[in-house]
Formats: C-alpha cells, structure tokens, sequence
C-alpha cells in the first residue's frame, strides 16, 4: 500500500544512500525502492538488522540490501549485500528522511478549512471544524467542537469524534468513538542522543485504528516510524493512556486509565491492564493476559497469565512476597 500521508522521493540510488550516511561510493549503484522493516521488505527495498532477537525476520526478509553493525557480520545471509554502520539506528534515520524529506517535522496541516456541510451533507458537526483536503468520512458520523481533521486521514461509519481532537495521518474503522481532547497521529518521540545536540528520527508511519473501538479523553496516539501504529478491533483505551510508535495492540482489549506504552512492543487480543502501568519497549505480550494496576511491565508475558508488581511477575509471588497486615 503506498502511504497516504508521505510523498516518496524517486530514483533514489546506492550511492545516494552512501553518500547519505558519509561512506565510499560503490561502482555498483541500481535504484532502491523504498526503506522498510525486514517483514516487509521486497527485493529492491533496503531494511536493516540491529538486534539479534529479529534473526529469524532477516532469514525470511525479501530484501537483498540490508543496513547493519559489523558485530552482526557473521549472521547476515550470503545472498544480500550489506552496508556496514557504526549507528544502524542512526543510519536508518538518515535513509528515511532520503526518502521522505517531509517526514522530520510535524507542522500543521496550513491547508485545512472550516468544513463544507455541501461536501459531508450527513455529518453532523459543532463550531470551528477544521477539515483537510482529501478527507473522507463515512456515514452517520458526528464532530464535535473545535477539532482538526487533517489531510488524507479516512474515517469510518457510524464514528463520534469529540470537541478539541486533533486527527492526522490515520485512519479508522466503522463505529468507532474518538473522546474529547484525543490526538491521533503525532510524530514519536523517536530519537538519538549526541554528544553536542540531539537528532530526531522520522516517522512515516500511521496510526490504523480498527472498527467498534473507543479512545479515551486526552490519549495520545503516537504514528509509526516504518510501520504503522494500531489498535484492534473492540478495543477500549480509557483517559489518558499513551501508545507510542509502533505499538500493535489486539482485539477486544480493556486499557484503563494513565496506561503508558513505550514503542514497538506487541500486546495480544483480550487482554486486561489495569490504571498506570507502564509497558517498556519492544516486548511481546501474549493473548489473554492480565497486568495489575501500577505495575512495571520489562519482559515479554506469555499468553493467559496474570502479572502485577514492579518489575511485573505472576501474581500469585507478588501477593505472597507482599503480604499486609490488617
């Protein structure tokens, strides 16, 4: 699917994604398609290694030019032609924005209009709408006021979306409701730390939302870096809960209130977190799975298992290691 929210830069060759990241020129130089992660990555697509857990991603990944640590080396297949960085991370960020120069910065959509009940005649909708070009909204949906809806974003049947949200680069499902004060699409707080200032990574991802699910009042819902953010289908996230970029979570589950997730970590279908808990990075959690209020969740959690506690653990060894006196 070509993205809806960022224009690709054309003919992009080796030797501009070397000469992007200060390396020698190759005498072989063919066009490169696109940047993306090695699940998805075609033939003519450059992806990227840093971490030994995506080793099984890189033996079934399409791509045959990959971005890696020399420390890597050895694991990389003999059939794909490696560019070989001190920062992979680094290097990425400076590859996306070669294609998608437009990506870095998060400035508002200057072309959005108060919104044209000719062009949506069954919406119904509050003061001050703000409308972007190439908006489409289903039918039977409801805007509250002073929300913004910019460019390209593509919203369902049957959707509410409340006063003062502000929607850019998604797109969501039928009967789905967007509480007051929520913000969808955002850039991620994707970034890397120097030595004089520090470098922003861009995110040319969006947020997909499914269909019957509802965002709480005031969450906030960070795009994706390479891939997409998403929320599964009957999946209520109660007030101000933050998903990061990258987060997946499943279906039909029940995120209560000041949950925070960090980015790219995976969470199953039907699963139950209770208020302030906090879901580190790059984990998998499992399907069916329960996390106590307040707890600190650092590694992955297997499916229909119950965890609270800092770190989070089974429950039963959180409550006999915290017994309390009456």
């Amino acid at each position: 699917m070509n993205n809806p929210f960022f224009n690709k830069s054309k003919n992009i060759k080796i030797n501009d994604i070397l000469v992007s990241l200060n390396l020698r020129k190759q005498k072989i130089n063919y066009l490169v398609n696109d940047i993306k992660e090695l699940e998805t990555a075609q033939k003519n697509d450059i992806t990227f290694f840093n971490s030994i857990k995506y080793l099984e991603s890189l033996k079934n990944t399409k791509s045959r030019l990959l971005i890696t640590n020399k420390k890597f080396i050895n694991s990389i297949p003999s059939r794909m032609k490696v560019i070989v960085v001190e920062s992979v991370l680094l290097a990425v960020s400076r590859i996306t924005s070669l294609f998608y120069p437009n990506s870095i910065d998060d400035v508002p959509d200057f072309e959005v209009s108060c919104i044209n009940k000719n062009d949506f005649k069954k919406l119904k909708f509050g003061k001050n709408v703000l409308i972007g070009k190439n908006v489409k909204i289903g039918k039977n949906c409801s805007i509250g006021h002073n929300t913004i809806i910019e460019k390209n974003v593509r919203i369902g049947n049957n959707c509410n979306i409340g006063n003062n949200v502000v929607i850019k680069n998604s797109i969501i499902g039928n009967n789905t409701n967007i509480l007051d004060g929520a913000i969808l699409g955002k850039k991620g707080f994707g970034f890397f730390p120097g030595k004089n200032s520090n470098t922003r990574y861009p995110h040319i991802g969006a947020v997909v939302i499914g269909s019957n699910v509802e965002i709480g009042c005031n969450n906030t819902i960070d795009r994706g870096s390479l891939s997409n953010t998403m929320i599964g289908d009957g999946t209520f996230l109660d007030n101000q809960v933050h998903v990061a970029h990258n987060v997946k979570i499943g279906k039909n589950c029940i995120i209560t209130a000041q949950v925070g997730f960090a980015g790219s970590s995976s969470v199953g279908n039907k699963v139950l977190i209770g208020g302030q808990a906090g879901i580190s990075g790059h984990l998998i959690i499992g399907d069916n799975v329960q996390i106590g209020g307040g707890s600190g969740v650092v590694k992955n959690i297997p499916s229909n298992t119950k965890v609270m506690g800092y770190p989070a653990r089974n429950i039963r060894n959180f409550l006999k290691d915290n017994k309390f006196n009456d």
